[in-house]
């Protein structure tokens, strides 16, 4: 460890501390966070000033402000798929979802399907808006070498049908998915916890007393599960800060600024579709800025931290205690949006790429019966994204390969994934959040008082 390593630390430490000492002087929650993420910006563009991007120390140091950073994510994906399961076995036996679960599945799935196909066509319009073609990007030796482990990885997975996809989604070994091994694993967890939820209603129809026994059993493990999840948000400034220093202090600006027209058009397509989220809020008579300041705090850490599962304790926080959505309807909506109909990863994004790649291959992205076809294979290839890094990769895959255009070319566009995937994951995160509210709004089950009064700090 080089002692200017451990002046880095020492920084990091007293930044740790000031965030500590907020706390103590009990400075709201919403307000630690935005503190943590302005030290972080700036914390890691003095880093990268003083040592340049490339630095041994720049790497030194990052290495072990990761422990914050990453240690924060990883407990906060620990949690993901206890939480799940045992909110949507809870939502049945607390009699939240047994009525009506059919009518709110298939609204949870229609609205972040729907968004996901008018997100597909932002990024088309977006794209062509700007004039982005693949030619224009020069490709390097890193270039080159992700497009060649994407055309790999294409090889594996680009061949499922959609009948396939569908199966997939099955829990064949629940235990394995709980381990989040597959792609799809949360989405099977919630089907699991779907039948555990179902077998119950049954069981106390013919044996009212073994039903509450069961019921009992979970709620214990709802009420301990929630409080750990508590204890874990408590550290989110910490993460924050963290992550936001080592994003700043190691990003390439100069790839960056080379690409910059994509990155410019990639945010200009994110954020016409965050204010479609706000246009579908005003439309179901709900107060768009409401819905924008009591987000913020988790679109922030979704964006700093770029893991829509990781985000999910966030995200059904925000949506119980502050917007008013129902427990189960929020558990379905945010455990949905992590694999399904992701606005940012698998609407916008693979559209965009689409765009640009056709015409290396003689193909007019003008073409209505092209951007039609675009538009139905983005939404049917939606299903079973990841909601960690990576997602956008799968599906930009899935999406080109079902196009026939190649499947490389992604790969040219790898100095500036990390900076366009935060964007991308915040994105995500508020179409779930969307799905949640609008579907509430429907089944007439949103507590507007909920909805309207301040916000509750998400419980920490």
């Amino acid at each position: 460890m080089s002692l200017l390593g451990i002046v880095n630390i020492v920084c990091m430490l007293l930044l740790l501390f000031l965030l500590f000492y907020m706390q103590k002087k009990h400075v709201s929650f919403s307000k630690r966070v935005f503190a943590a993420l302005g030290l972080g910006i700036v914390f890691g563009i003095v880093l990268q000033l003083i040592y340049g991007v490339e630095s041994p120390i720049i790497s030194e140091s990052v290495d072990w402000f990761n422990i914050v950073g990453n240690g924060y994510v990883k407990l906060l994906q620990m949690i993901v798929m206890p939480l799940v399961f045992i909110s949507i076995v809870a939502a049945f036996t607390k009699m939240k979802l047994a009525n009506n679960i059919g009518k709110i599945s298939g609204l949870i799935l229609a609205v972040l399907i729907g968004t996901t196909a008018i997100s597909a066509l932002v990024g088309i319009g977006t794209t062509l808006a700007f004039d982005l073609e693949a030619i224009q990007i020069e490709a390097g030796d890193a270039e080159t070498a992700r497009g060649e482990a994407l055309d790999q990885r294409s090889a594996e997975i680009a061949d499922k049908t959609f009948a396939q996809q569908l199966v997939d989604l099955l829990p064949a070994n629940p235990f394995l998915d709980f381990t989040g091994a597959r792609p799809t694993s949360t989405i099977a967890v919630v089907i699991f916890a779907a039948f555990i939820g179902i077998a119950y209603l049954g069981v106390r129809r013919k044996e009212p007393e073994q039903a509450e026994m069961f019921s009992k059993i979970v709620d214990a493990f709802y009420s301990i599960i929630m409080r750990v999840v508590t204890l874990i948000l408590r550290l989110t400034p910490y993460g924050v800060l963290a992550i936001m220093t080592r994003v700043t202090a190691t990003s390439d600006y100069n790839a960056i600024w080379k690409l910059g027209k994509f990155v410019v058009a990639s945010y200009v397509a994110l954020l016409i579709v965050f204010g479609i989220h706000l246009l579908l809020i005003t439309l179901a008579g709900l107060n768009p800025v409401t819905y924008l300041k009591k987000t913020f705090p988790v679109l922030t850490f979704a964006f700093t931290s770029r893991t829509s599962a990781g985000t999910l304790p966030l995200n059904i926080k925000a949506q119980t205690n502050d917007l008013g959505v129902p427990e189960g309807i929020a558990n379905f909506a945010g455990s949905f949006g992590l694999s399904i109909g992701q606005n940012g990863c698998a609407g916008v994004y693979p559209a965009m790429l689409a765009i640009m790649i056709a015409p290396t291959v003689g193909i007019n992205p003008l073409d209505p019966s092209f951007i039609i076809t675009l538009v139905a294979i983005v939404a049917i290839s939606s299903f079973g994204v990841a909601g960690v890094g990576g997602g956008a990769t799968f599906a930009a895959i899935l999406v080109l390969s079902a196009m026939d255009l190649p499947v490389a070319l992604a790969g040219l566009l790898i100095s500036v994934e990390p900076l366009i995937d935060m964007g991308r994951t915040a994105l995500n995160v508020s179409g779930s959040m969307t799905a949640g509210v609008l579907t509430s709004r429907a089944t007439k089950e949103l507590d507007t008082e909920v909805y309207t009064r301040p916000s509750q700090e998400l419980g920490v």
